[in-house]
């Protein structure tokens, strides 16, 4: 496995050891201690799939403490644009983002940390979409940041004007109107 660092030093691009041949492939989607060797140290609790059509964009999406989550994303088919978005106030990298392209060939995960906005946008015609959570899924707790936010300037690499959203995303704050939570809050982001 091969960790690739990202502008934002706590959210890392995981990049498996595929091993293929005219069976298929093989390949360790998570190794408890593999991963902790690298400094990505989870209690998984919950296992997410979605699958999307092109031009869906889904996020960005965080849960407000106590209920905070970190993820580990990837594809399973087809290929999205993923995105993290350092939401933690005081934070150095506050309201930057990185951004990723997974997809079922690359086989690559991205670790968004506790603290970040977590989004994708469907690239590919169809995309079947797994990721794990440390924390169970909150409703009461759910928030969004805009999508289209001017000030995160994100390229969602679509046509944000024929883009596919849930009613709620489209009803989401810009980040500097959002509920978010202190950077130095260290019980709830670890």
């Amino acid at each position: 496995m091969e960790i690739i660092n990202t502008d934002i030093p706590d959210v890392k691009i995981i990049s498996p050891k595929v091993f293929g041949d005219s069976r298929g492939y093989f390949f360790e989607s998570w190794n408890s201690e593999q991963y902790a060797a690298n400094g990505i140290d989870c209690n998984w609790v919950q296992d997410n799939e979605s699958s999307s059509s092109y031009g869906v964009l889904r996020g960005l999406h965080y849960q407000l403490p106590p209920y905070t989550q970190a993820k580990l994303v990837r594809v399973i088919y087809g290929k999205v644009l993923d995105v993290a978005v350092d939401i933690r106030k005081n934070s150095p990298t506050f309201g930057k983002y990185a951004a990723v392209e997974l997809s079922g060939e690359n086989k690559r995960q991205l670790f968004v940390p506790r603290g970040f906005a977590h989004g994708f946008a469907v690239l590919s015609e169809k995309a079947i979409f797994a990721y794990k959570c440390d924390n169970t899924y909150a409703p009461a707790a759910e928030r969004g940041i805009a999508f289209n936010d001017p000030q995160l300037e994100i390229d969602w690499q679509i046509d944000l004007n024929k883009a596919l959203l849930s009613a709620k995303d489209l009803r989401n704050p810009r980040l500097a109107d959002a509920e978010l939570f202190d950077y130095n809050d260290q019980e709830y982001l670890q």
